[in-house]
């Protein structure tokens, strides 16, 4: 079942008034999308529930559904594609697997497995050729997966990074996880929540001012700033998703780590946002989708509607976002 939805919305941007539009373009499947990869300004794919997998040829317009043979159980919670052929999800629960297509999705070949109990995938991202993915803490610390072949093979890889009891990674949007850099030394940036909430870079582990405390609380997402030297991390409590408080946070990373809270923050619980430009940042989550024009000093709530990941186009033209009941809409800007 499709729909076509135009909403036209506004908000201003300090003195000037500007119209944005949000287009649901696809809706009322009975499909959670989390994962969402945007390699060209025309290729979009999603990855949610049910073993589904969507994509997209004429820049979000219109996607086609996929079935994943011999996965129809499982949820796909991210995916990361290089072009219309080739894209890798990761199916998140015991055994955790990671899939990878180079047909465009008529084939999965199985890369990763690990049958652990307890395994539970979160999140990865891709710099080239070089791959990462995050999962829940194993034996007390965080686990971890690189690639450096775009996603053929995955070594695990042993982490620092002791996990508190109650601290893990929140599965919502796979944005949790950002590679800086496109080399073999990349950093890992990295965020968890539930009873603590901290980020993880260059070595060190450092406490998160946001509420925590609860399960469903703490950071959910990354938004890099272009320029990699800072960002915005996401969350709140998704069980409260009203309260505004430790829906955002701005850091730096440059010259030492600092967090400093929005002015105006976002209207409730967020689990992805992404930078539209250098000042203009999109956020979304189950209380609606706000944007910032100030770098995320400043947010107003431009929608109602619920979606769980967004990513921008890489031609900047146009956002998409995902959520509930195979919802897939476009932001124009």
């Amino acid at each position: 079942m499709k729909s076509l939805l135009i909403i036209c919305l506004f908000c201003f941007s300090f003195s000037s008034l500007f119209a944005q539009t949000v287009v649901v373009v696809e809706q009322g499947q009975k499909i959670s999308i989390r994962g969402l990869s945007m390699p060209s300004s025309s290729v979009v794919w999603a990855s949610g529930s049910n073993g589904m997998v969507a994509k997209s040829v004429d820049g979000g317009n219109s996607f086609r559904w996929i079935r994943v043979e011999g996965y129809a159980k499982r949820d796909f919670r991210d995916i990361e594609a290089f072009d219309s052929s080739t894209a890798i999800i990761m199916a998140v629960d015991t055994p955790a697997i990671i899939l990878k297509t180079t047909d465009g999705g008529k084939t999965w070949k199985k890369v990763f497995e690990d049958k652990r109990p307890g395994m539970f995938l979160d999140a990865m991202d891709f710099s080239g050729n070089n791959g990462v993915v995050i999962g829940d803490p194993i034996n007390g610390k965080a686990f971890m997966a690189v690639s450096n072949n775009r996603g053929d093979s995955w070594i695990p890889k042993e982490t620092p990074d002791s996990m508190m009891d109650g601290e893990a990674f929140f599965a919502s949007s796979g944005s949790n996880v950002k590679l800086l850099g496109t080399n073999r030394n990349a950093k890992t940036l990295f965020v968890s929540g539930g009873m603590q909430s901290r980020m993880f870079f260059n070595g060190n582990a450092i406490n998160l001012p946001l509420q925590s405390g609860r399960n469903s609380t703490g950071a959910n997402g990354l938004a890099l700033h272009p320029n990699q030297q800072k960002g915005i991390i996401i969350g709140g409590d998704f069980t409260n998703d009203k309260r505004k408080d430790s829906a955002a946070l701005l850091f730096s990373l440059y010259p030492k780590v600092t967090f400093s809270y929005p002015v105006t923050p976002p209207s409730g619980y967020k689990s992805a946002a992404v930078f539209l430009s250098k000042t203009s940042v999109l956020a979304c989550g189950t209380s609606g989708v706000d944007l910032s024009v100030d770098g995320g000093l400043n947010w107003e709530k431009i929608s109602e509607i619920g979606f769980h990941v967004a990513v921008k186009s890489p031609d900047g033209q146009y956002a998409i976002m995902a959520g509930s009941n195979g919802r897939i809409a476009k932001f124009q800007f």
